[in-house]
C-alpha cells in the first residue's frame, strides 16, 4: 500500500527573507563598500534564473504590520544605502531591465552637494520610474557612538533629533510620499535610538547583521546583508540560501 503524504504548507511562521545591501558600484572595486557593475548584474541574472522574486521592502514591512500576507518562498529585497551616484549612471539600467524594486536610504545633506552622491533630480528621476522608493539614512550619517561620548547629553539628544526628524521631513518635501523607514549609519542603534525613531515616525528600521529577516525580527531591528564583491558566484547562491560566508565587514 502507497502512502502519499502531503506536502507541509508554506507558514508565515517559517519564511526566511535575505535583504541585500548595496552600497555603490563601479568598474573596479575601488574600497570596499563597491561592487563592480559586472558582479552586481550577475547577482540580478542568478535571480532572475533561479526562480527568486526580488519584492518591494515595503511589501515585507506590511507583513509585519499585519498589512499583508508573508512573503512566499524564495523572496528577496535588494536595498541601497547612500544614494551613491552610480545608483543612477551603473544601478539603473541593470535595474530597469530586471524590472526589480529598489529602496534606497539617503542622507538628505549629501544630496546635490556631495560629488559622490545623487542630485535631487536625480532621486525624482529614479522614483518616476516607479522601481525606486527613497527612505531615511539619517540627515547626515552619523556615528552615534562616537556623538554620545562626545557631547554633553542635552546636546545628543538635541542631535538624535535633527538626524531623525530632519530628514524624514526633507526626504518628504522634495520627493513627496511617506518617509516611514530607517537605515542605521554603521548599523550602529540601540534601545534610546530606536524608542526616538519610532516617536519620530518610523515603523520600520534596519540594521547590517547578515542573515535573513524571519517572522519572529522586531520590525524596528531588522537585519540584512552588506554586500561587497566577494559576495559573487557561488558565495551569493549560499548567502540566498542563509549559508553566507561569515565575514566581519569594516564598514
Amino acid at each position: 500500500m502507497l502512502l502519499v503524504l502531503p506536502l507541509p504548507a508554506y507558514s508565515a511562521e517559517n519564511f526566511q527573507v535575505p535583504i541585500l545591501l548595496y552600497h555603490r558600484l563601479g568598474p573596479t572595486v575601488a574600497d570596499g563598500m563597491t561592487i563592480t557593475t559586472s558582479v552586481f548584474e550577475a547577482h540580478m541574472k542568478y535571480l532572475h534564473d533561479n526562480g527568486y522574486t526580488v519584492i518591494p521592502l515595503r511589501q515585507l514591512i506590511d507583513y509585519y504590520k499585519k498589512k499583508g500576507p508573508a512573503p512566499k518562498p524564495k523572496s528577496v529585497v535588494i536595498v541601497e544605502d547612500d544614494a551613491h551616484k552610480s545608483v543612477y549612471s551603473d544601478m539603473l539600467p541593470i535595474i530597469r531591465k530586471y524590472k526589480y524594486p529598489v529602496t534606497i536610504f539617503t542622507y538628505p545633506s549629501a544630496i546635490s552637494n556631495a560629488k559622490y552622491a545623487l542630485t535631487w533630480d536625480q532621486l525624482r528621476e529614479l522614483k518616476k520610474t516607479g522601481l525606486f522608493d527613497i527612505q531615511s539614512h539619517t540627515y547626515w550619517h552619523p556615528n552615534f557612538k562616537r556623538e554620545k561620548r562626545k557631547l554633553k547629553p542635552d546636546e545628543y539628544e538635541k542631535l538624535v533629533q535633527v538626524q531623525l526628524s530632519k530628514a524624514k521631513a526633507k526626504l518628504e518635501k522634495e520627493l513627496g510620499g511617506q518617509v516611514d523607514m530607517l537605515a542605521w549609519p554603521f548599523g550602529i542603534y540601540d534601545d534610546h535610538l530606536l524608542k526616538k525613531a519610532a516617536e519620530a515616525g518610523y515603523g520600520a528600521t534596519f540594521t547590517i547583521e547578515r542573515r535573513h529577516a524571519t517572522a519572529t525580527d522586531n520590525i524596528m531591528k531588522l537585519p540584512r546583508y552588506l554586500l561587497i564583491n566577494a559576495d559573487s558566484g557561488k558565495s551569493f547562491a549560499h548567502l540566498l540560501e542563509g549559508n553566507a560566508v561569515k565575514r566581519n565587514v569594516v564598514y
